[in-house]
């Protein structure tokens, strides 16, 4: 089976991997590519499961250490010596992890809030009982999931829509695994310590739940600067214009 589906969008610069968030897509930095591209060379990429990208079978491809291999063999096959990476929501714990297992290829990293990354390991019901429940529910099942994207009220009319139709794409079975295997594997809150390259936290000030690891991560991530912005948890999408231009200045100091 082929690997993640990703595209490289036109740039400047080093490369940006971006990494989008459960039930979301690459749709997901439509409002970001354009300013983001004067700087870097934008790599949008999907999870298993969402939009182009298949749906293994196996366990061990939705594992975060697989997630992060594969991230690895992208950055070889665009033949970038190294890159800059960026996780929104769960892809923060993937590109965070990726940074602690690759130092020496991350030039530097940038996440967003990210429940699932900074959390204790959830406990979970059995992983094919997981499986089953959206294999037989389908996309009805994945529709009445609270996070998916049609019940978003703070999204921009063009990114809300966007994402509805790239949900349309979404693998059942896929999402099934990634919340088995995903989800409840992907916490990093442990290994804060382990960080040694330049990582910024644009936190979304408006979501409350997450303020309280946003503050952890202040006080446990070494070589983390965070900035705050009026947004809830889809920041990149709501603050836009703040979000490019603090990743931007992010990106400058580091090139």
């Amino acid at each position: 089976m082929k690997g993640l589906h990703y595209e490289v969008h036109p740039g400047s610069g080093s490369p940006l991997l971006l990494v989008h968030g459960f039930l979301s897509s690459r749709a997901q930095w439509q409002f970001n590519l354009e300013v983001l591209s004067e700087v870097c060379t934008p790599v949008t990429v999907e999870l298993y499961g969402h939009g182009r990208s298949p749906s293994p079978e196996d366990t061990e491809s939705y594992l975060p250490g697989s997630y992060v291999r594969e991230f690895d063999a992208i950055r070889q096959a665009i033949g970038a010596e190294a890159w800059f990476l960026c996780g929104y929501s769960l892809g923060a714990g993937l590109t965070i992890r990726y940074a602690y297992e690759y130092p020496e290829q991350t030039i530097a990293h940038i996440f967003t809030n990210s429940t699932s990354a900074f959390s204790s390991r959830p406990e979970v019901r059995p992983a094919e009982e997981i499986i089953e429940r959206f294999k037989e529910g389908g996309l009805d099942a994945i529709e009445q999931i609270p996070v998916h994207p049609k019940y978003a009220k703070r999204l921009p009319e063009k990114i809300k829509k966007l994402l509805v139709a790239d949900s349309r794409l979404i693998d059942p079975e896929g999402i099934g695994r990634n919340v088995a295997y995903t989800s409840s594997t992907i916490s990093v809150r442990d290994e804060l310590h382990r960080n040694t390259r330049p990582a910024l936290l644009i936190c979304g000030k408006e979501e409350k739940r997450f303020q309280v690891y946003r503050d952890y991560v202040e006080s446990n991530m070494p070589n983390t600067s965070l900035i705050d912005l009026p947004g809830g948890h889809a920041v990149n999408m709501e603050c836009s214009e703040l979000f490019n231009s603090s990743v931007a200045d992010f990106i400058k100091q580091n090139s």
